[in-house]
């Protein structure tokens, strides 16, 4: 099972007039990262950013001089995403962002049984919240220091983290198998065998005499149906 988790950042919050201004996703295949991820900077085609997305993301007009179009990433998105579930935290926010960029293209919009959202999953795990990114990071003690601001692929890498914590915990990484583990994880699969060598002769008991004595006096006042008795006789 391939999931690709993913974060977007863009010029404001209007996914009508807005624009992606980043995309970062990483690889999970069996809940197991790969090492594969996409990340690219945007051009925003001349939206500006305003003021209160870039005290967020820290990303500039400047910063996106030359950088491709969404339209010349957006091949590169697909190819990387094909097939696979696609994860993110308030999944509605990027899912509408990415329709609307996929829509000035003509392209089809995502199929909704294909995203998962981490936001909703933390609420319902986590009902009293707090539940955004640095909150989860901070329950599940996932080291987020080097956030100082949103950044698409470094939030992507943070929340496989956290989204490996919401659905079960690490130890879901290991019912991998050599069959199912990724060809970059196999080499760190082993497989370990214990073998049981039966006693030569059983141990002895560590019952004193007293104590032998002691419960075959309690047993006789049980009456003849204690179970006692049918061990004895067994």
């Amino acid at each position: 099972m391939r999931e690709i988790i993913f974060d977007t950042e863009t010029t404001g919050l209007d996914s009508r007039d807005d624009r992606v201004i980043e995309l970062g996703g990483v690889e999970l295949v069996n809940r197991f990262p790969t090492g594969r991820t996409f990340h690219h900077y945007i051009n925003p085609q001349g939206r500006p950013i305003h003021a209160e997305a870039q005290s967020v993301h820290g990303i500039s007009a400047a910063d996106l001089v030359g950088k491709p179009t969404f339209a010349e990433i957006a091949q590169e998105w697909l190819d990387f995403t094909e097939g696979a579930k696609l994860v993110a935290h308030n999944a509605t926010f990027d899912i509408g962002f990415l329709n609307v960029e996929f829509g000035r293209l003509g392209h089809p919009v995502i199929d909704n049984g294909r995203v998962v959202d981490t936001l909703a999953l933390a609420r319902r795990r986590h009902p009293m919240g707090p539940n955004s990114l640095d909150a989860l990071c901070r329950r599940y003690g996932i080291d987020n220091t080097r956030r100082t601001k949103h950044g698409a692929l470094l939030d992507s890498e943070l929340l496989a983290e956290v989204y490996i914590e919401l659905i079960g915990g690490k130890q879901a990484a290991l019912g991998l198998d050599s069959a199912t583990a990724p060809a970059r994880g196999r080499e760190n699969v082993r497989q370990i065998e214990i073998i049981v060598i039966p006693r030569p002769s059983p141990l002895p008991s560590r019952l004193s005499e007293a104590e032998r004595e002691a419960h075959a006096g309690m047993v006789s006042t049980l009456g003849e149906k204690a179970l006692w008795l049918k061990v004895a006789a067994g």
